[in-house]
């Protein structure tokens, strides 16, 4: 059997490596438009930034993966899937045939007109992104962060450490809020501010001003925020494009079933940033970037390509090393959801809040508190009623 995977990240490695402990022989052809395996993303933001010393850490190195009997085709680019002949074309020429395919070939940096890279100007995806980044902010450099989701704030947090003075412009009311919601969300911004970031919260940028160096942001309304240095942080696009001519169904991602099957053809399967899949605890597509479903999503494929059919219903978990502390959140915090502190509670050092709606526990966010956030996701992923969740906290329904 052959299998080829489009990705040498996290997922389509972890897939890899999921495949021969499971005892699978087939040929496995691992591809990557870069020259070399791709490292553990979560550090760059946070920990290799502020240590001029750190290297980079590959999911798997190359020597580990050809004592898997893997082949690597590094440094190739997919660029077309023929479903029909089962078959990847690659750039510079020639064409892999498969028998299963698992398309992992994760997202980019969303940029804008007037938001795009350059010197002085970041976006934060691989080891060489974070290394221009590293030695951007050496010497407390004025750094504005355009974007307030999870990347930005944890750039900020590490930044704000390094001694820099720290910018965050966001067009929303508060940071993180796609994640956290306007509650929470509102919390963690209480607390960078609290940290010294300056936040510029409801209005958008205009552009970036300097040409050879930059010099500031400009921001909507005419104001100019002085900068040495520029982090973008505007969410990633899934890597798809190569895709545009298979006549699979693209939107957001590639669209899977609830076993990560790519809708609408036999024998691909997709992982990671990439994937779009039908998700049966929610009844609705979704599509999650965080490390833990990059790994979890490799199990399920690897489970289904080996035999055993495997649904991928997990509910999304993410977490985040900011402000000195780990936050963590398990499930979907949806805008209109009532929210609870079930431990501590919002201006503490530590905490855990559960948010609730239709009858159901949806999410469980915990900051600082690693144990006292774990029965609750235990009820989580039972899938307990909201009641019982504040029956566990002592709280009247």
């Amino acid at each position: 059997m052959r299998i080829v995977v489009i990705g040498a990240s996290l997922a389509g490695v972890r897939t890899v490596q999921a495949l021969r402990r499971a005892g699978s022989e087939a040929h496995i052809t691992l591809v990557d438009a870069h020259h070399e395996v791709a490292c553990d993303r979560p550090p760059l933001s946070k920990k290799f930034l502020s240590n001029s010393a750190a290297a980079p850490i590959p999911v798997a190195t190359s020597a580990q993966l050809h004592e898997m009997d893997v082949e690597l085709v590094l440094g190739r680019r997919a660029t077309d899937l023929d479903v029909g002949a089962r078959s990847v074309g690659l750039h510079g020429g020639g064409r892999l045939g498969y028998d299963a395919l698992v398309v992992a070939s994760g997202s980019t940096p969303r940029t804008a007109p007037g938001l795009e890279p350059r010197p002085g100007v970041h976006v934060l995806r691989t080891a060489e992104h974070a290394a221009a980044l590293r030695a951007g902010l050496a010497g407390a450099a004025r750094t504005v962060i355009v974007g307030g989701g999870f990347i930005g704030s944890e750039v900020a947090s590490t930044a704000r450490g390094m001694g820099c003075d720290v910018t965050i412009v966001e067009p929303l009311p508060t940071l993180m809020v796609r994640g956290l919601g306007p509650v929470l969300g509102e919390v963690l911004t209480r607390r960078h501010a609290a940290a010294g970031v300056d936040l510029r919260l409801g209005i958008g940028v205009a552009g970036i001003e300097g040409r050879d160096l930059v010099e500031g942001v400009r921001l909507a309304d005419g104001s100019l925020i002085a900068a040495d240095q520029v982090v973008l942080g505007l969410g990633t696009t899934p890597e798809v494009a190569w895709l545009a001519d298979a006549g699979l169904q693209l939107r957001d991602g590639l669209v899977c079933d609830e076993h990560l099957a790519a809708v609408g053809t036999d024998g691909v399967y997709a992982a990671g940033d990439v994937a779009r899949w039908w998700h049966p605890r929610y009844g609705e597509h979704v599509r999650v970037e965080h490390w833990t479903n990059a790994v979890e999503q490799a199990l399920v494929v690897a489970a289904n390509l080996a035999g055993t059919p495997t649904v991928y219903d997990a509910p999304p978990y993410v977490w985040s090393d900011q402000l000195g502390s780990r936050l963590q959140v398990v499930g979907r915090v949806r805008p209109q959801d009532d929210v609870r502190f079930v431990h501590g509670g919002p201006g503490e050092e530590r905490f855990v809040a559960v948010t609730g709606g239709d009858g159901s526990l949806q999410s469980v966010v915990g900051f600082g508190a690693v144990r006292e956030l774990m029965p609750y996701r235990k009820l989580l992923v039972e899938g307990a009623t909201w009641a019982a969740a504040l029956d566990l906290a002592g709280i009247p329904a």
